[in-house]
Formats: structure tokens, C-alpha cells, sequence
């Protein structure tokens, strides 16, 4: 029996590089669906359920992406609440890589430092990278700043991420290099989750610095979001420091997609939310 992934896509084409990871994961076909509202998903996800009997299910699955991600989460919602008794099939939601990618970068970092009782800074922290990053940060156990250049959005977005991690998460304004340097006193690691081509951390304000032990920017696009390491970085010592770049980040983040799509197939009630996606890339 063939391995049928659902493609839900809120954007107007569904993601080709969604569609091509998922089969080099194992899937046999994709059925992709651009376009879809949350009024869609119930007879999307019914159509694919209903062809099976429930001990096949297990080869049916859901993925849920895009590039807007609060509606991907909506969509993702709506894809459980269309499941009932044995009519369920996996789903998963990574929406513009936000969950792969905020546990690619954490999993880094806990490979070189200890993350429990750290302070651990995240610029650029409203984003959903950020925002994952931190909540996933808080239950490692670190104590977790949330930097924005808006300290309304970052109060808002730390509420959010401590609630769902049960930890301590503090909003912080950064809207300057003074901002940014009074952010990172004492922290022992720093995430760079900011916009694409936007450097957030000068190199002046880490090399010397007397605490940081490891820094990750998830920017490949240059100039980079922590000026003075390389995209390409993957745990290389700089200036007596740990530094990855999202390059370096991106392998793990890659081999953790593909690794969650094929545990899609393996059984028929699966949700690989953040935490199962984290737990993977720790296990990698």
C-alpha cells in the first residue's frame, strides 16, 4: 500500500520544497493543495481518511506548511478537530520550516552547552523561529530574554512562549547597538532569529565578551544576523566561543525533516508538534 501525504498549503502554490523532502522521506505520493482556508480542511482530511479502514490508516498522513504561519496553525487545528474514533492519520506542521528549524538551532547549542540555569538571550525573538526557540529554550531550563525592537510585541510574544513552556521567558527592547549589548550582559548563549540580511549582533559585542559560551544565527543570507562567524559554521571556535551559522544549523534541520515525515507512516495517530520535532533533533 502506497504512503499518501495530504499537503495542506495556506499560500496560493504548495511549497515544491515541501513536496520534494517529503518524498525523498519516504512518501510515495503527495497530494498538494494550495490555497486552503480551515473551512477546506474537514473535507480534505475526510476524503483522505475515508478510502482507507483504520488499520491502513497508518500509511495515510497529514503535513501542514506554508509561509504564513499563524494560519498554518489554524489549518493544523482544524486537520485534528476533523479526526474522529478510529478515523486518524499523523499530522505534522512546519510551517516556513519554524519548528525544524527553532529545534535544529536548540539542539545545537545543547550539544556544547549546558542549557539548564543559563541565560539565554534571543534577538529577533517575535518571529516564530524566536518564539519557538525560546519556549523550547525555558524547558531546558534556561532562563530565557525575548528581544524585539517592539518591547509591546516582545511582552506579548514572552507571555505566549512562557505559558506553553511553564518557564521564565523576559521581554526586552533592543532597538540599537546600546540595546543589544545591555541584552546580552551575562548571558551564556545568544540565538539570532531576525530577518533575512540583517546583522543583529556587531562583532565587537561578543568577542570579548567575558560569559558567552555559544551563539547560533538561523540568517544565511549575508550580512549575517551575528556578524563575524560564517553560515557555514557548525560548532566552530571563534574567539573562544561556539558559534553556529544557519547553514550549519540547516544539516540538522534538514535530516530532522525528513526524519519526522517518515515517522508519519509509522503509526496512525501521531502529532508531531514542537516538542516530538525537538526530540528528534536531540536524538540526532
Amino acid at each position: 500500500m502506497k504512503k499518501l501525504l495530504l499537503q495542506l498549503d495556506p499560500d496560493r502554490h504548495p511549497s515544491a520544497f515541501d513536496r520534494i523532502v517529503a518524498h525523498d522521506a519516504g512518501a510515495d505520493e503527495v497530494l498538494s493543495y494550495g490555497g486552503v482556508t480551515a473551512a477546506d480542511v474537514t473535507p480534505l482530511v475526510h476524503g483522505a481518511i475515508f478510502t482507507r479502514g483504520p488499520a491502513d490508516l497508518r500509511n495515510t498522513a497529514v503535513w501542514v506548511g506554508g509561509t504564513d504561519v499563524a494560519t498554518a496553525e489554524a489549518l493544523f487545528a482544524a486537520v485534528q478537530k476533523a479526526f474522529f474514533g478510529p478515523f486518524r492519520v499523523s499530522a505534522m506542521m512546519d510551517a516556513n520550516g519554524c519548528n525544524t528549524t527553532a529545534a535544529a538551532a536548540v539542539a545545537r547549542l545543547a550539544s556544547v552547552v549546558t542549557l539548564s540555569g543559563a541565560r539565554a538571550v534571543i534577538l529577533g525573538g517575535t518571529g516564530p523561529v524566536g518564539i519557538r526557540a525560546a519556549t523550547l529554550l525555558a524547558r531546558e531550563g534556561a532562563t530565557v530574554l525575548l528581544g524585539s525592537r517592539s518591547l509591546d510585541r516582545a511582552k506579548a510574544v514572552a507571555a505566549r512562549a512562557a505559558a506553553s513552556a511553564r518557564g521564565t521567558v523576559t521581554p526586552v527592547e533592543v532597538a540599537d547597538e546600546a540595546g543589544t549589548a545591555r541584552a546580552l550582559e551575562g548571558a551564556d548563549v545568544c540565538v539570532t532569529a531576525g530577518a533575512a540580511g540583517v546583522t543583529l549582533v556587531p562583532e565587537a559585542l561578543w568577542v570579548k565578551h567575558p560569559r558567552l559560551k555559544a551563539l547560533a544565527d538561523v540568517n544565511a543570507v549575508p550580512p549575517l544576523g551575528i556578524a563575524g562567524i560564517e553560515a557555514g559554521d557548525k560548532g566552530a571556535e571563534r574567539h573562544g566561543k561556539r558559534v553556529f551559522g544557519a547553514l550549519g544549523i540547516g544539516g540538522l534541520k534538514m535530516k530532522v525533516h525528513r526524519a519526522c515525515v517518515a515517522q508519519l507512516f509509522e503509526r496512525n495517530d501521531a502529532v508531531i508538534d514542537l516538542d516530538a520535532i525537538y526530540g528528534v533533533a536531540r536524538a540526532s
